[in-house]
């Protein structure tokens, strides 16, 4: 997934200027320990990564370590990186030239100049729908070793998914993409995507059993399996309306 540019007229009134405000808008992600994927490649590559701390004085943005170390050299090397997160829900987009390894707080970190500018949408991100618990859809993800495990989908939107893994022997792993995942959806059609995995942490279940879920994002899908789970949510938000009007 290409990340929008940061020009355009279509954008251009959501286009932050002012210091205090993009040191604001910043530190408010933050505190909220907001994750943010940061592109590089023309948008063909990206690192899972926070921000740790905004210094205002000396026009810095501290940013966590990326999990993978071939990326963390790739991107070191970047002309140009992307970064994309959301503030309360709300989409947020920053670019730099330059992005530096250093040591901070006795650990390995990124260093970036503080944005002279900052995209922040006003729109919210992708309408996200809660997916049927009784008969849940499902997709099935192929394993490193070649095996594939079934999770249970339980958000669903054109942007990603929420799913939840009974794997106990497997875990989906953050900063991770998995190539040719089969979403089977009713009565629409099975979708074929690449999933990036941006979160994953415990759930306890109102059984007491304890599982992971994980936040997911389509990587590269095509328009046309877009347009799928576009049909699949006008569908199944449709069907929830006429049962609640009776």
């Amino acid at each position: 997934m290409n990340p929008e540019l940061m020009t355009g007229s279509d954008n251009s009134e959501y286009l932050v200027h002012a210091k205090t405000e993009i040191v604001h808008i910043l530190r408010a992600i933050s505190q909220k320990t907001e994750l943010v994927t940061a592109y590089f490649n023309q948008g063909k590559d990206f690192v899972l990564t926070s921000i740790v701390d905004v210094d205002a004085e000396a026009q810095t943005v501290i940013l966590d370590y990326g999990a993978n170390e071939q990326a963390n050299r790739q991107i070191a090397e970047s002309a140009k990186i992307i970064f994309v997160t959301t503030q309360d829900k709300v989409r947020v987009q920053f670019a730099a030239s330059h992005i530096e390894k250093i040591t901070y707080d006795g650990r390995d970190a990124f260093r970036i100049k503080l944005p002279d500018l900052l995209l922040k949408l006003q729109r919210r991100e992708y309408y996200r729908l809660s997916t049927p618990v009784a008969n849940p859809i499902r997709c099935v993800i192929p394993k490193p070793d070649g095996s594939q495990v079934e999770v249970n989908i339980v958000d669903i939107s054109v942007g990603g998914l929420g799913v939840v893994c009974y794997d106990s022997a497997f875990s989906l792993e953050a900063g991770e993409t998995y190539v040719g995942c089969r979403i089977a959806l009713p009565e629409v059609g099975t979708v074929i995507t690449n999933l990036g995995i941006r979160t994953t942490f415990e759930v306890t279940l109102k059984t007491g059993a304890v599982t992971m879920r994980s936040g997911c994002e389509f990587v590269d899908i095509p328009a046309s399996m877009q347009a799928m789970i576009q049909r699949y949510i006008i569908k199944l938000d449709r069907e929830r309306r006429a049962k609640l009007a009776g």
